[in-house]
């Protein structure tokens, strides 16, 4: 008799949630299924993962299907889908064994690294646009831990929100230095450094690196789901001596104030450019909850040029950072959400199929540009 292949999957891929040691993984066959479990470990059950990305935050509900011993081995029917295999009490398991028909197209991730894919919208706009302002509204549908929800993307910096704590959630905006380091801000020499030129009350202004270096300035606010917020940033090409540099302003709308608040005001060196690549994006900087639904909902989105006119962005564009692409996740998704804007969804093990360049379908035209500037 022909032995059946097995797919091993590491305990390092597996999250903890609530003591308890978790797999996902989908299955797109239906048909019979073995597993078992490799080293220490408990019960395992195994439960059929139910979703709506778009009209509930994350899960609806499992279903309890089946259970097994570590060290034995069970077998049973399942659909196509996404599933969620449970390690119980009284330990832990060094790999999660699958077997039968259905693995031969299963997908897990079987890398360390447990975020969720990174998600971008990237807008059309013509190169020769001088686009001097860029507008945009983001309304975060859900809030998971080490959540950052990007409105503002450009080249040369980025401005939005984040879940940073159980108590505490931020506005950041920052810019990239010049140059290539990737690390140590300390390398970066003084004419290739951004520099800070104003910040608004109670925002923390500082030098960032391991991502690329730059200046990064936050500001502590409570800021909450369902709520739309709104953010502008404006570039301004100057000389000074002989180089060409750009000052970037980030501007936030407090809605209990009805005003703009400036975030930060830097220079940046050998730029003196406009607003270029514009985009937006969802992201996952822990990967200690990857698993969790992020979804958010962007636009309408404008910039002004430098003769004044506003033009609304109604055309854009999917991709994904290196996990997307590389297919270690596919739980993603994008699209037109029911308020007739732009929604991006990463984890919770919902995805519509978009992949890395679809163009995204047509959203609804907002057809009024923002009324009110900063002073």
């Amino acid at each position: 008799m022909k032995q059946e292949s097995t797919l091993r999957i590491p305990a390092f891929t597996a999250y903890e949630e609530n003591g308890v040691m978790v797999w996902y993984g989908e299955l797109k066959q239906a048909g019979a299924l073995s597993f078992s479990l490799e080293g220490k470990g408990g019960d395992l059950f195994i439960e059929k993962v139910t979703k709506d990305g778009i009209r509930e935050p994350g899960f609806e509900s499992f279903t309890k299907t089946a259970r097994c011993f570590v060290g034995g081995k069970d077998r049973i029917s399942v659909t196509p889908g996404y599933w969620r295999f449970a390690l119980k009490s009284p330990g832990k398991a060094e790999a999660l064994l699958l077997s039968g028909s259905v693995i031969k197209e299963a997908h897990f991730n079987l890398k360390e690294r447990k975020n969720a894919a990174s998600v971008h919208l990237s807008y059309a706009l013509d190169k020769e646009v001088k686009a001097e302002w860029f507008y945009n509204e983001v309304t975060v549908r859900t809030e998971p831990l080490y959540s950052y929800y990007m409105a503002c993307g450009f080249a040369r910096g980025y401005f939005g929100i984040q879940v940073n704590s159980p108590t505490e959630r931020r506005i950041i905006f920052s810019i990239w230095d010049s140059g290539n380091e990737g690390v140590d801000r300390s390398k970066v020499a003084d004419e290739d450094q951004v520099k800070l030129l104003a910040k608004g009350d109670g925002v923390i202004a500082s030098g960032f690196g391991n991502e690329g270096t730059g200046g990064h300035s936050h500001v502590v606010y409570p800021w909450k789901k369902d709520t739309t917020y709104k953010f502008l940033v404006h570039a301004e090409p100057v000389q000074i001596g002989k180089g060409r540099q750009t000052v970037y302003s980030g501007y936030f709308w407090f809605p209990e104030k009805r005003a703009w608040g400036l975030i930060a005001r830097f220079r940046a060196p050998k730029d003196g450019n406009y607003l270029s690549g514009l985009y937006s994006f969802n992201e996952n900087f822990g990967g200690d909850n990857g698993q969790l639904l992020r979804l958010a909902e962007f636009g309408p989105t404008w910039v002004r040029n430098s003769d004044n006119k506003w033009q609304e962005l109604k055309t854009a564009s999917f991709s994904c950072d290196a996990t997307g692409r590389a297919k270690d996740r596919l739980d993603f998704a994008a699209g037109v959400a029911k308020s007739g804007r732009w929604y991006l969804s990463n984890g919770g093990f919902v995805k519509n199929g978009i992949a890395y360049k679809d163009p995204l379908p047509p959203r609804k035209v907002h057809g009024k540009p923002p009324e009110l500037l900063p002073k």
